[in-house]
């Protein structure tokens, strides 16, 4: 049984729920995964849809660009020397959301919570000193690891953010980033044409589709450097 305690601004609705035994493993049974709007059919194996490093409950969505990742690769990259470090983003509905205004400067980002642990600031900080790069997987681990270096320097934290990436952004800390090809007119096409440059992100489009890449969730990805 669910009961509607209030609506918001945006639309979505504070519920809450009563059943019997624990609630999580309820919601596992009858409930669905949200699912972009390009994404039509029903998702039969939910396993598809998470990283094999996902372990904290909380997103809406799974951070698309991490789905390249497997165990092996993992491995094999730890072998030739990139250290792997973490941070948590939880992905609200509103990822989902086109930009409907004009000037983006207007357009009001959803606020999403993150927790950036000790371990990866010392990893990112070591990396910077000895002349490193730091590449992030996905908007996700990017907006989350400028929201904290946008304030001052890195620091572990955990809070909420609706940091909006769109060109002209000076990026604090990332120097690259492995992210999937993004809907038009999207907030997370804005974020990578803000690293690379709007030109740049065209004609890399153009050519993604020249060549049939793949496209949104399951798709090919890029890297950006």
């Amino acid at each position: 049984r669910a009961e509607v305690l209030r609506v918001e601004e945006d639309g979505n609705r504070v519920v809450r729920f009563s059943c019997d035994g624990e609630f999580y493993e309820t919601l596992d049974q009858i409930g669905q995964m949200p699912l972009p709007p390009y994404i039509t059919q029903k998702l039969e194996d939910k396993e598809r849809y998470q990283t094999v490093y996902s372990k904290d409950l909380g997103s809406a969505a799974a951070p698309t660009a991490g789905l390249h990742f497997t165990k092996e690769l993992l491995a094999k990259l730890a072998e030739k020397g990139v250290e792997l470090a973490y941070v948590t983003l939880h992905v609200g509905l509103g990822t989902f959301r086109p930009v409907k205004v004009d000037d983006v400067t207007q357009h009001k980002m959803h606020s999403e919570h993150y927790f950036l642990p000790q371990e990866t600031v010392d990893k990112i900080a070591a990396a910077k000193a000895r002349g490193g790069r730091v590449i992030a997987v996905g908007t996700t681990s990017c907006r989350t690891l400028e929201a904290v270096g946008s304030q001052g320097p890195l620091r572990a934290c955990e809070g909420y953010t609706d940091i909006f990436i769109y060109p002209g952004y000076q990026f604090q800390v990332l120097d690259g980033l492995i992210t999937n090809f993004h809907l038009p007119e999207s907030t997370l096409i804005m974020l990578v044409s803000a690293l690379a440059g709007k030109e740049n992100i065209l004609h890399a489009y153009q050519v993604a589709v020249e060549e049939r890449y793949r496209f949104f969730s399951f798709g090919d990805a890029m890297f950006i450097h």
